[in-house]
């Protein structure tokens, strides 16, 4: 009886370590990185609305719009294979290693956006549901079936399936679409261009091998570091949109001011930095991710019940508040330090 359940248990470890490598691959295939991020900012849209989904119909919701993202990164990684298997980033991806087949992904791909979709409108509304869906064909077809290998400006327009989790967010609350989602929006689409391209710049070679006309690939350093900067410049400005129009707190409005100063610091030093400088580029690359966290984090810090939705009832009932000044004064101060520190090493 012992060696019998001995071998018993022997024959099925295999088998069940099959089971959880075939399910991490395909988790890895849903881009869980990318999916988080979205998953966050459509979150923080939700959650910003004036109104609530229920606790139940409103974690479907979520978990609806996290298997949107996971489908479009799952299609993504189907129709980019030939390009994922030449670069050293991607390489190990499931396809390229064999561990997923093609047709395995496409499968996998269509049915969970299909469900996630139909999941959305089930527990939310038809309009969140049909901008999840407008957001992974656009993902799919636009960005990376058409554009990606099209135009140095890829990143730039495609950005935009990227930027709507927030609008589906506020949209799955609301069952309508606001300027506040559309601020979000506008926030993400301007952030894309200089997070991709700071991290394309240190590969031109992998893209060009590739065949994707990045912009570092198509235009040079030059070119690319100079549009980051502009990118960040409009970044840094548009970032203050949610406090002027009085749906963020002043932690947030110093966190846009501290974080969004650095960011075009690390722009400006990238400009400035030389052609064999991998470092400036990694920088930018790297910063750019906790930024776009803790820029949405922040727009749930903080009493926002005091707030008026116009700009000079905003900017009135701030100033008027003598211990929020105080406040404020001194969180500015330790931003600004922070940014002529960095300033120093330019």
């Amino acid at each position: 009886m012992k060696t019998t359940a001995a071998s018993i248990a022997y024959l099925s470890l295999p088998k069940q370590n099959g089971l959880a490598r075939g399910i991490r691959e395909y988790f890895i295939l849903m881009k869980p990185r990318v999916m988080m991020l979205a998953v966050f900012t459509a979150l923080v849209g939700m959650m910003i609305a004036p109104v609530h989904p229920d606790v139940v119909s409103g974690i479907i919701g979520m978990f609806a719009i996290a298997s949107g993202a996971g489908a479009a990164g799952a299609l993504n990684m189907w129709y980019d294979a030939d390009i994922d298997a030449v670069m050293s980033r991607t390489a190990m991806r499931p396809i390229p290693r064999g561990r997923i087949s093609r047709g395995g992904a496409l499968i996998f791909g269509l049915a969970l956006a299909g469900s996630s979709v139909v999941a959305l409108a089930m527990a939310r509304n038809l309009v969140s549901a049909g901008l999840l869906a407008f957001a992974i064909f656009f993902y799919v077809a636009v960005y990376t079936a058409w554009l990606k290998r099209l135009t140095p400006q890829n990143i730039v327009i495609g950005g935009a399936a990227g930027a709507l989790p927030p609008v589906i967010g506020w949209a799955a609350a609301t069952g309508s679409i606001g300027l506040e989602p559309l601020v979000l929006f506008s926030i993400i689409f301007l952030w894309t261009p200089p997070h991709f391209w700071a991290l394309s710049l240190n590969r031109v070679d992998e893209y060009r091998r590739a065949g994707v006309p990045m912009l570092p690939v198509a235009a040079g350093r030059e070119t690319t570091t100079r549009q980051i900067l502009v990118y960040s410049v409009l970044l840094f400005a548009t970032s203050f949109l949610p406090w002027l129009l009085g749906y963020a707190g002043n932690i947030y409005a110093v966190i846009a001011l501290a974080y969004g100063a650095i960011f075009v610091v690390y722009a400006f030093r990238l400009l400035r930095s030389k052609d064999t400088d991998r470092k400036a580029p990694q920088h930018l690359f790297a910063f750019s991710i906790p930024y776009l966290f803790l820029l949405f984090a922040a727009l749930l810090a903080g009493d926002r019940s005091a707030q008026m939705p116009f700009l000079p009832a905003r900017v009135a009932s701030t100033f008027a508040d003598a211990a929020a000044i105080e406040h404020l004064s001194y969180d500015l101060r330790t931003a600004l330090c922070s940014v002529r520190v960095i300033t120093r090493e330019l």
